[in-house]
């Protein structure tokens, strides 16, 4: 066996099997030994808070104690004679503890050789480590989790989840808690594996130990060929079936299955999920299916075969084995099994539960044994073994003792000095042994056991704990263990009083500790009677208080301190069973509610105060008298143990009333207002007791409540008031006059209500329906649909608390006390006028009340009554009527509206004689009409009063109650809710009829028209009851509607082009609201309010209430949002309200014609993030993108406050879409649109780039927003519109600045200038801008955008852009690099270019050289500088002829031709492709290599502009001159040459986004020459054809960084193997070229017709470039039938094997499906259905149809649930919405993704988490992984990479310092030192990096020094 290290036995040293004197000695505090001490005795540990005593383990005693001990020791186990010096002492001891460490504190393997160990093998705290497998027994079971109790007294949890495989499809989370109790049971053997150790926080040897049921990872590595008949193996049950179950192993490989007809399997029934045990009867290979017996007596019988080479992880802990002994240890036996096993058993696990000290006679060497595995180390080899007696039979040792019981004669078995003593307790029916740590022997030090105790002798114990695996007792013998009341926490009772110890305090409260040991909670609100802001200042850690217990659960407790609990004499209620009525006792307060509050007693029993039993006076809140937490005392008023409901009062002694005070529910009392608050009036009723009417019992009517609750003053009486209610000593009481009027109807009791009778009653509740009171506390239930007629309507809308109602008796259930109702006007409508007489009444005490205050007269009143003519004079005409004054009463007013003028024409100053119709005495206002029928009914107008009075008794006598009659409406009063009647048939007679019910107030009202002929009953005649007036009831209140009504509306039927008078309703922004005629709604649009130029507010001087002429120009839009509102569109634009006969043409639909750049005004009505949206007319919109509304940040940023609704826009119209009607415009004119950008009219929104020239232009400013900050120098990504994105080079972002991406931001709004705009050959527009606005002539002094600008020796700005070993590359502009080569960096020595010239960094240089035609430019940075005119004249093309022969070598190969440098110059020349034979060349580049000579011919030179085109046919140098073809001779001259261009590529500086290398602009006047290159010029490779649904900003970021490495490979050198590379991949892009030249020339010359498209077509049949152009040329059309027509041919025509081209025609199908109709589904038959599910996804998150989005993720993670990539889709989609659920997901996804894929999932989750999610959740993410694969450094780096991206220093300090901790080798771990010393290089300082480089140095040696060893 291989040495252990020392970290290692350092790590699993034996402590911690010492009990915790903690819990033993009151009050001592815990020593902490030094880890050199190591204890020679036998020792255990016990579960959770039971004490253990030492098994080799480190000891609990003081170090006095241990020097005894070990003294003691010695001399039983041959230990050295220690000296009594203490210094020797401490020698000897420190030499002793070395090999007690080894053989205690670790665990040996089978591989023993050499000197045997000296103890037996023991599992601990501190050396179990996860995969070790146990076998325990099942102690608890809890809701969550299972209990086991392992060897060596150890404890371990299992939660429920792993409790079951997850193939078992058991849903754990939603189980029941008698879920676990129904599967396992307690005293059952199971084998376990430990997954976890939780040692945060925890004492030692007091560590959670997490284990794990699952057989999955017990049966690791079983195969079924591994399976041997007769074997036992426990399996779970998956199913049960007719003649059997379905068992599982948790492995796929094989089932197995239990048969019914078995005669064991009659006991019991067995459950899903259950665990069995069985023997293996059969097996039948070919179906992978075994066969077992679950009987018990053969399943405890049977024993392992000794199978050859069975390796251990085939060995399951309670197997079976045959053993033998190898020899006895001090403390248990070695066992050899299984030929190639060795095991230990240690002593509490022999044959005898009682051994003495002669045990080891019993077990001599080579004696054969039977023996059960009781625990396996993997890691180690380790085997624990057990010999008892009940194990071996496969049952569990019984319990027949408990904790706390005492036995006074117990027998001592064996004494052990130093450790302890084994008791027999003398139990029933048989003996249990028990041991006795020393530390618990006395209370006093234990000094000599074997002179104290002899064996043999009896002694008193008392039980301290069980260990359920061994069946062994814990003891204690100590005095201080039988005082006291409280032992363990079974003696702990609710309502006792206990002193305890302050062990810590926090914020959630204080930890405490009885005498006993026992731990206790004293939670924060009951430290104190009040608040405590500081607990620790005022409970100090060690002080003893008095505390009561509150409640005990399983083995938690808590405690109060509140003062008067503690102190209470009164009893202690603790269960609701003692819940006497009249019982008084102490509470405190929980929760507060309107209602009452709740009360809570000792062990959680808690009751309910309701309001009437708080002793509150009337009106009073009960939050400010009570609060949460106060402790009160209360009297059980009622109970019911069942239900468990306490009724409780705060009336200790409630006061007994007299029998005159006595006040029954629904008696009619009067009272006297005594104050009036904000909750209501608190009246004073029979001179002692109170009441209170709340607001809404005011009145029936709402508004009148508010009304007469401000009128009212202390003192007011009033008459009748009926009593609802009582809470307590207060009356709940009501002025309702439809309650007060009908009390003695009202029901008291469920047995007083009869079915289908009518009821009044009021709303006291609105959850979930309306809840109808009565009379106390009786209630009726109105569901949903029995409430409103029209069920579109919200009760909640339609009802209010605390209003009158009529409600419907339905069904009455006296079993159940519910009572149902109607309240549906239709069965409940009324048959009386109590409702608007109730108003009337009420509006009469309401204006005394106020006329009592102003004291006013009420003279005025007598003078104008109901019928009564008055002589005025006319004030004031206003459009809506007259207004007349009264000679005699100046603050008086009649109102006449037009229709009572009678046609007369009246004028200012007219005297008039008018009858009055209505009088509002609150507002002193009188209705008048100047009607002649109203005026002239008497004959003698001097007379007017007595022939009044007389006229009106005559009418009276005719009129009779339930009489009906024809009416007609004179006013409507909507406010008011009623309307004025006249009676033509009884002399004009005036009645008053309401507009609404009880049950309809909030509804809306039917409508009526002056002049409305209406059918109305006589319910009322004029009496002072009635407040003189006449009252009807119309038959159309909650029926149909009358004849006459409908005849009105016949007759009011209006057609499109009918002028109206309407009346202004209501004024918004963008419309007016009016109606007209008998019920009829429009609005006015505000584009048909003025004619011509919009004008800013045309609703300005209009006012609600205005009666407007208008004419009706249409019907409203039944599709339209709030077409339910008005029924007709009107028009009040002057050229629309003449009577010409052009109004007819003008009413006709005008066409939707629009042009490109035509002018519109239109009005905002909307503004959102990207958009502004305007009204043109009532059918067409408009919307301007929020970058064109201002090139200004400043003003972008404020859009909201630029655009304000209602506010008018001109703009410029810039794309037109017919189909949706909508436009899109510019603020800016169009004028100088480019005459080659031509627009089309008719095109849609989407494709908003098509009109992009006529936007942006070169030099336009324009205004935009940071989309992406490129990494490097690559610049910003710039968003100028939608879809649109304009590139900022480097260059471009200031003038000349050392840091220009300094200030930038991602979303930051900027102001851009246009500096190129190009079309692609992708489709695209590639727009090129700068945002340097400083002085134009430096600005274009340090601009350099064409190399033709650049002369040696000239001086230029630039960064640097990429640095490799030869220098670097800078970036003059956006065109335009250089190169610097290393010599030419400096004029010294750099010894690290990277550091020295880091990317970005400014430089100033001068011009070497300039190479026009390769574009090449070569730069340096040294201060002294020299030109030669050698160098001019190798630049100078002046000695060139056009015809002269020149040699070469080939500088560059490009797929349009060959660059080749001059001998014995700089120039290079450029020899076309088309020049380099007579025959055509298929492959240049596998013809050609860079490097070769060749010669060639001049065939033009251009001075100016440096450019050489050369030729290389046969026929250019004729039949004489032998054309040199490639070869590699050099001379000395060419090898100069050669080493000067080595290594120096030519790079394309085009300064496009595009990955391509194309030649560049300046080479146009070559290009023009050769047709064929300037149908490829664009691009030389093109990409495949995707039609892609990425963001264009992610697009733009690939390409840029593309673009960014390209650089930096070119100026690498290149080996052989790359060219080849290189070389295959230019053959297989060679395809790609053609094609894309092809596209090109499609771009550059655009079918216009459907017919050139077809030609197209013919011949690329398989292009779906060229499908989709089709596609869309149709949609520009607006025929998307078309389009989808040709989608499916295209469909049909592809070949289908071009699955890539399909898959771009279906995209751009769904596409087209998603804007137009529905996506198909057919797409996922014809491909791949992962693929259109993901592109799907794309389409619905880019359009933003979230809900769409989500439904589809939903069905993606069930169809494609072993999909990384999908389930990472849902999380992303989370994360960009802002929702929760991303655990839950996570969760799931676990589950269902393949075990190789969750590494993957949950780091890329993490990192989602890190960037758009909560960091933390990442962090757990990953930490979660860590644990499980703690040396993985590759989710290390990860981890760090996101911290580091985060930017927490400290945080990422701290990551770094646990990485560098683990334990890895060498290689592994020196990356992560070189990330941590470049991360200290870029944020720390020289003392950080100091130390990382010291940390680097001392693992370095560290590990090298380990390695050696191994």
């Amino acid at each position: 066996m291989a040495k252990r290290s020392s970290k290692a036995v350092n790590r699993k040293s034996a402590n911690g099997l010492m009990p915790d004197k903690a819990s033993k000695k009151i009050f001592k505090n815990k020593t902490n030994l030094d880890n050199g001490v190591q204890s020679k005795t036998l020792a255990m540990q016990i579960e959770d808070d039971v004490p253990c005593f030492p098994r080799g383990g480190a000891t609990s005693l003081s170090r006095h104690e241990v020097d005894e001990v070990r003294a003691e020791a010695d001399a039983e186990f041959g230990g050295l004679v220690r000296e009594s010096n203490n210094n020797r002492r401490k020698k000897t001891l420190q030499k002793k503890n070395h090999p007690a460490e080894d053989d205690t504190g670790s665990l040996f393997g089978d591989g023993i050789s050499g000197k045997l160990p000296r103890f037996a093998n023991k599992i601990t705290s501190k050396n179990v480590s996860p995969g070790m497998k146990i076998w325990g027994v099942i102690a608890e079971i809890n809701k969550k989790d299972l209990v086991i109790s392992l060897p060596g007294g150890l404890r371990g949890l299992v939660r429920a989840c792993e409790a079951f495989d997850p193939d078992l499809d058991i849903e754990t989370k939603d189980a029941d808690s008698s879920f676990l109790s129904r599967t396992f049971r307690v005293g059952q053997l199971v084998s376990c594996i430990v997954l976890d150790l939780d040692a945060d926080n925890k004492e030692k040897g007091n560590h959670k130990i997490w284990l794990s049921l699952r057989l999955a990872l017990l049966y690791k590595g079983f195969t079924l060929d591994a399976i041997q008949e007769g074997m036992v193996l426990t399996a779970y049950v998956k199913s049960i079936e007719d003649h059997g179950y379905i068992l599982s192993f948790g492995l796929p490989s094989f089932v197995g299955f239990l048969p019914k007809n078995d005669r064991t399997e009659s006991r019991d029934d067995k459950v899903v999920g259950q665990l069995l045990q069985g023997v293996v009867r059969s097996i039948d290979r070919s179906r992978k299916v075994i066969y077992l017996s679950s009987d018990h007596d053969a399943v405890s019988k049977c024993v392992t075969k000794d199978v050859k080479g069975i390796s251990i992880d085939l060995l399951i802990p309670g197997m079976m084995v045959n053993a033998r002994v190898l020899s006895t240890l001090e403390n248990g036996l070695i066992l050899s099994f299984l030929t190639y096993f060795t095991g230990t058993v240690d002593i509490f696990n022999l044959e005898n539960a009682f051994p003495t000290t002669e045990w080891k006679d019993h077990y001599g060497k080579n004696k054969k044994v039977s023996a059960r595995i009781l625990f396996l180390d993997p890691s180690t080899r380790a085997v624990g073994l057990t010999l008892n007696s009940h194990l071996l039979q496969n049952e569990a040792p019984p319990s027949l003792v408990k904790t706390g019981d005492i036995f006074d004669r117990a027998k001592i078995v064996r004494v052990d000095r130093g450790a302890g003593l084994l008791i027999e307790i003398p139990s029933v029916p048989v003996s249990t042994p028990a041991y006795v740590c020393i530390s618990d022997v006395a209370d006093n030090k234990a000094q000599k056991l074997d002179k104290q105790f002899q064996e043999g002798s009896n002694v008193r114990v008392r039980v301290f704990g069980f260990r359920h695996l061994e069946g062994l007792a814990i003891g204690v013998l100590k005095g201080s263990a039988f005082e006291g009341s409280v032992f363990t926490h079974s003696d702990v009772k609710p309502g006792m009083t206990v002193k305890a110890k302050i062990l810590a305090v926090d914020i959630f409260g204080a930890i405490v500790q009885l005498t006993s040991g026992v731990k206790a909670l004293c939670p924060l609100p009951h430290m104190s009677e009040f608040e405590i802001a500081k607990p620790g200042k005022k409970f100090n850690v060690g002080a003893e208080l008095v505390f009561r217990v509150l409640g005990v659960k399983s083995k938690r407790i808590t405690v109060t301190h509140k003062k008067t609990l503690v102190k209470s004499k009164l009893p202690v209620l603790s269960s609701y069973a003692e819940a006497t009525d009249g019982l008084v006792t102490h509470g405190w307060i929980t929760k507060i509610e309107k209602h009452g509050c709740f009360v809570r007693f000792y062990n959680g029993v808690q009751g309910f105060v309701p309001r009437s039993q708080l002793g509150l006076e009337p009106g009073r809140d009960t939050s400010t008298t009570y609060h949460v937490g106060q402790v009160v005392k209360c009297r059980v008023t009622s109970s019911l143990p069942a239900s468990r409901r306490i009724n409780l009062s705060f009336l200790i002694t409630p006061r007994r009333a007299s029998e005159d005070e006595i006040v029954s529910l629904g008696s009619l009392v009067c009272g006297v207002v005594e104050q009036v608050t904000h909750r209501g009036v608190i009246v004073l009723v029979n001179a002692n007791a109170k009441g209170t009417i709340s607001t809404d019992h005011l009145a029936d009517h709402h508004e009148q409540a508010s009304l007469m609750k401000s009128a009212l003053k202390p003192g007011y009486k009033f008459d009748q008031l009926l009593v609802l209610d009582t809470e307590g000593e207060n009356l709940v009481l009501t002025a309702k006059y439809s309650l007060v009027n009908s009390s003695q109807q009202l029901p008291l009791e469920i047995s007083q209500i009869s079915p289908y009778s009518i009821v009044q009653g009021y709303i006291c509740n609105l959850k979930s329906g309306c809840f109808v009171r009565y009379l106390g506390r009786l209630t009726g239930f109105c569901p949903r649909s029995k409430a409103i007629d029209d069920q579109r309507n919200d009760v909640s809308e339609a009802f209010y608390v605390g209003q009158s109602v009529r409600s419907k008796i339905l069904d009455v259930n006296g079993e159940t006390g519910r009572i149902t109702v109607s309240l549906k006007q239709s069965s409940c409508a009324s048959t009386d006028t109590s409702f608007i007489q109730s108003y009337f009444l009420l509006e009469d005490k309401i204006a005394k009340l106020q006329m009592a205050d102003s004291k006013c007269s009420e003279v005025w009143t007598e003078n104008f009554g109901i019928g009564s003519i008055v002589e005025g004079k006319i004030h004031e005409a206003k459009e809506f009527g007259v207004v007349v004054s009264f000679e005699k009463y100046d603050d008086v007013f009649g109102f006449a509206p037009h229709y009572q003028l009678g046609g007369n024409d009246v004028e200012t100053g007219t005297v008039v004689r008018a009858v009055v119709l209505d009088v509002s005495r609150l507002e002193r206002v009188v209705d008048l009409s100047l009607k002649p029928e109203f005026v002239t009914r008497f004959k003698d107008s001097s007379d007017i009063l007595p022939h009044k009075k007389k006229r009106k008794r005559e009418a009276n006598k005719e009129l009779e109650l339930h009489q009906t009659v024809n009416a007609v409406v004179e006013i409507v009063k909507e406010k008011e809710n009623y309307m004025v009647l006249s009676l033509p048939e009884y002399n004009h007679a005036v009645g008053y009829a309401s507009l609404t019910d009880y049950n309809i107030q909030k509804l809306p009202k039917k409508q009526f028209v002056n002049g409305q002929s209406v059918t109305a009953t006589i319910m009322a005649l004029p009496s002072p009851s009635t407040v003189g007036r006449l009252l009807l009831l119309l038959k159309s209140i909650g029926e149909a509607e009358t004849s006459s009504s409908k005849r009105a509306k016949k007759k009011s039927g209006y057609n499109v082009g009918a002028l109206v008078q309407a009346e202004i309703t209501d004024i918004k922004p963008l419309e007016l609201r009016l109606k007209f005629g008998v019920g009829f709604h429009g609005r006015v649009h505000i584009t048909e309010a003025t004619d011509g130029a919009a004008a800013e507010d045309p609703f300005r001087n209009l006012r609600i209430g205005q009666t407007l002429t208008a004419r009706i120009v249409a019907k409203a839009d039944k599709y339209e949002k709030n077409w339910k509102s008005h029924q007709w569109e009107l028009s009040i634009r002057p050229s629309m309200l003449t009577d010409s006969n052009e109004i007819r043409d003008k009413l006709t639909p005008v066409a939707f014609n629009f042009s490109i750049g035509q002018s519109v005004t239109g009005y905002v009505y909307k503004v959102d993030c990207q958009w502004v949206w305007l009204t043109v007319s009532r059918e067409v919109r408009a919307q301007i993108f929020f970058l064109d509304t201002s090139c200004e940040p400043d003003e972008l940023q404020d859009l909201q406050k630029q655009f304000s609704v209602g506010k008018s826009v001109r703009g410029h119209i810039l794309s037109i879409n017919k189909e949706k009607r909508l436009l899109r415009l510019v603020l800016r004119p169009l004028s100088t649109i480019p005459n080659g950008n031509e627009t089309i009219e008719d095109q849609s929104n989407d494709n908003v780039i098509e009109n992009v020239f006529s936007l942006i232009r070169e030099g336009s400013v324009v205004g935009g927003r940071i989309s992406k900050v490129l990494p490097g120098v690559g610049g910003l990504l710039v968003e100028i519109g939608p879809h649109l994105y304009g590139k900022v080079h480097f260059t471009e972002l200031t003038d000349s600045a050392p840091d220009p991406l300094l200030g930038y931001r991602e979303g930051q709004f900027v102001k851009c200038k246009v500096l190129e705009v190009s079309p692609t050959g992708r489709g695209t527009v590639h727009v090129d801008l700068s945002l340097r606005f400083g002085d134009d002539v430096t600005s274009l002094r340090d601009r350099v955008d064409k190399i033709e600008d650049l002369q040696p020796n000239m001086i230029v700005k630039g960064y640097v852009k990429s640095v490799t070993p030869k220098g670097c590359f800078i970036s003059l502009s956006r065109k335009l690099d250089a190169k610097i080569l290393l010599s030419n960096l400096s004029d010294g020595f750099i010894e690290s270019p990277e550091k020295e010239f880091p990317v970005g960094k400014l430089v100033i240089g001068k011009v070497l050289s300039v190479e026009t035609l390769s574009r090449r430019v070569e730069v340096t940075l040294k201060m002294s500088s020299g030109s030669g005119a050698l160098k001019a004249q190798m630049n100078d093309t002046s000695s060139l002829r056009v015809g002269d022969i020149i040699s070469g070598s080939i500088r560059r190969v490009e797929s349009y031709g060959l660059f080749i440098t001059i001998d014995h110059t700089t120039l290079v020349g450029l020899c076309h492709i088309s020049e380099l034979s007579d025959d055509s060349v298929d492959s240049i580049e596998s013809k050609y290599k860079a490097g070769e000579r060749v010669k060639a011919k001049i065939l033009k030179v251009d001075n100016e502009r440096h450019r050489i085109s050369l030729g290389m046919k046969n026929s250019h140098f004729g039949d004489d001159i032998e054309i040199q073809t490639p070869s590699k001779l050099t001379s000395d001259e060419d090898e100069g040459d050669k080493e000067e261009g080595e290594g120096e590529e030519v790079v394309d500086r085009n300064g496009q986004m595009d990955n391509t290398h194309k030649p560049n602009s300046d080479h146009q006047s070559q290009v023009e020459e050769f047709p064929v290159l300037a149908q490829v010029e664009s691009r030389a490779s093109i990409l495949p054809l995707e039609v892609s649904l990425d963001d264009i900003e992610q697009a733009d970021m690939d390409v840029a960084v593309s673009w960014t490495e390209e650089h930096a490979a070119v100026a690498d050198t290149k080996d052989e193997k790359s060219k080849r590379r290189a070389k295959r991949k230019q053959k297989e892009d060679r395809e790609l070229e053609i094609i894309a030249a092809e596209q090109r020339l499609l771009e550059k010359d655009m079918p216009r017709s459907a017919e050139e498209f077809e030609k197209v077509i013919r011949g690329s049949l398989n292009s779906s470039f060229v499908w989709i152009k089709y596609m869309a040329f149709m949609l520009s059309l607006a025929d998307v039938d078309k389009a989808r027509a040709i989608a499916e041919r295209a469909l049909k025509t592809i070949n289908i094997r071009e699955e890539t081209e399909k898959l771009n025609v279906w995209v751009a199908y769904l596409n087209l499906e998603n804007e137009y109709g529905n996506p198909p589904e057919r797409a996922l038959q014809y491909c791949d259905p992962k693929k259109v599910h993901l592109a799907l996804l794309a389409m619905y998150q880019r359009t933003e149809q979230h809900k769409l989005a989500n439904e589809l993720l939903d069905k993606m993670t069930k169809k494609f649930r072993h999909s990384c990539k999908v389930w990472l889709r849902r999380v992303q989609s989370l994360l960009k919405q802002h929702q929760d659920g991303v655990q839950a997901i996570v969760n799931r996804a676990v589950l269902s993704l393949p075990r190789h894929k969750h590494i993957k999932f949950i780091s890329q989750t993490a990192i989602l988490e890190f960037k758009c999610g909560v960091p933390d959740r990442g962090r757990s993410f990953f930490e979660g992984i860590l644990r499980e694969y703690p040396k993985r450094t590759d989710l290390w780096n990860i981890y760090l990479d996101q911290e580091i991206r985060l930017g927490d220093v400290n945080m990422t300090r701290a990551l770094f310092e646990r990485a560098i901790s683990l334990s890895l080798k060498l290689r592994k771990m020196e990356p992560l030192l070189k990330k941590y010393l470049e991360f200290e290089k870029t944020v720390g300082d020289e003392e950080r990096i100091e130390y990382v480089k010291k940390a680097a140095l001392e693992y370095a040696k560290t590990n090298l020094g380990i390695e050696t060893e191994d």
